[in-house]
């Protein structure tokens, strides 16, 4: 039997990858997904992309408000047999696409896996969160961490270098406006000290052999 799956984290999380290796997964087998995002993010050159930060992306459906999703999806059921659907940024869906999903579930048989954010940098749950996590069969959190090390719980919206606790809910943005922090340190508005990023293990050490 089909299922909705509500699979939620902080940012930073990989999430949409987690969205295009299993999209990958269905094709490598012959199998249809269909991919969702949600209309508002904007950040890049068009609407219905799905990317993640370590440069992966491909296309997939624009979901906006007053699109009736269970219609989409029954259409490319119809042409081509949709074996799951999969939604990116979830969080931002109405009440009404969620109620939408059941009925892909229930009514077409076809397993429905949503991807997407808990709360906001308010820690108040999105609209589509709530719902998901009302009516879903199954939630599973996909973890991150802090910069501590300690488990990230909150998306902490960073404005010129420090956390802010009040503002509009929606701010479409990447790591430049956003950080994933534990309770503590959200509460405490104590971001990442500055850091060089990471390098590959790997490549360090062969420098260092080259230089000795």
């Amino acid at each position: 039997m089909a299922q909705l799956y509500f699979r939620y984290s902080t940012m930073g999380a990989g999430k949409s990858i987690e969205v295009q290796k299993v999209a990958f997964n269905y094709e490598e087998r012959g199998q249809n997904p269909l991919i969702f995002t949600s209309s508002i993010d904007n950040r890049f050159a068009e609407s219905g992309i799905v990317a993640s930060r370590i440069g992966l992306s491909r296309r997939a459906i624009p979901v906006y408000d007053d699109m009736n999703i269970f219609e989409v999806i029954k259409e490319y059921n119809d042409i081509f047999g949709v074996d799951a659907v999969i939604i990116d940024e979830c969080q931002f869906l109405k009440k009404h696409h969620i109620q939408e999903l059941t009925d892909v579930v229930d009514e077409l048989n076809i397993p429905v896996m949503c991807y997407g954010l808990r709360a906001d940098f308010r820690n108040e749950l999105f609209e589509g969160s709530y719902w998901l996590f009302a009516l879903a069969d199954k939630i599973e959190e996909i973890k991150t961490i802090c910069w501590c090390g300690k488990k990230a719980l909150t998306n902490a919206r960073i404005v010129d270098g420090k956390v802010v606790y009040v503002g509009e809910q929606i701010f479409i943005g990447g790591n430049e406006s956003y950080m994933p922090l534990c309770r503590k340190h959200y509460k405490e508005g104590k971001i990442m000290p500055y850091r060089e990023k990471g390098e590959d293990l790997i490549i360090r050490y062969e420098k260092l052999k080259k230089e000795k």
